[in-house]
């Protein structure tokens, strides 16, 4: 088993969900729906390119909004 970070984000109605290693994405109608959807495109894309040199997850990731003065 190997660990990648997902983040999913809500646009027009869908969920879409980033895996940050690979640069897969995938969508849903639901959160679930998304992440199902992105682990099996994670799964195809291991498939297609193999397991060697592939980048795993380095740990948690802790998301914070920011803000930031306009043209700055």
């Amino acid at each position: 088993m190997r660990r990648y970070t997902a983040v999913i984000t809500q646009e027009d109605g869908w969920y879409v969900a980033h895996c940050l290693e690979l640069g897969v994405v995938s969508q849903g109608r639901t959160i679930e729906e998304a992440r199902a959807n992105l682990s099996e495109a994670v799964e195809l894309y291991i498939e297609s390119f193999g397991t060697e040199e592939l980048p795993e997850s380095a740990g948690d990731v802790m998301l914070r909004s920011l803000q930031v003065a306009a043209g700055a």
